[in-house]
């Protein structure tokens, strides 16, 4: 089944730093295009076919808000990921909760003001 998202973009104010932190986070690696105008750091999928592309951006145009839409990241066990969060300079909204038969959730506020979350089937 392909993937409805083919492409996403996560405002940030400080590029650098929003890179320190999901790399921390998300034990990610990160590569740089310089993009005129709006220069990103796209996440390195190494060959994942899980989930769609993306990356972190820097641009007039975009703002961080807690009010929007809302990206999960895949992870393991997001209880790695969510002790990560404070360490890196986020806040945790609130902690890994049962979604039933279909999971776990989680959300956090990252370095740029984002409420974002991580997910996992176990």
């Amino acid at each position: 089944m392909n993937n409805l998202v083919q492409w996403f973009e996560i405002a940030t104010h400080d590029l650098e730093r929003a890179k320190t932190f999901y790399a921390t986070v998300l034990q990610k690696e990160f590569t740089f295009l310089d993009m005129p105008d709006n220069p990103m750091y796209m996440f390195s999928t190494k060959g994942e076919v899980k989930g769609s592309p993306g990356a972190l951006v820097k641009s007039k145009d975009n703002t961080p808000c807690t009010d929007g839409t809302i990206i999960y990241f895949y992870c393991e066990d997001i209880n790695n990921e969510i002790a990560r969060v404070e360490k890196a300079g986020g806040k945790v909204l609130f902690p890994k909760t049962s979604i039933g038969e279909f999971g776990f959730v989680s959300q956090f506020i990252d370095t740029e003001g984002n409420r974002i979350g991580v997910y996992s089937d176990k």
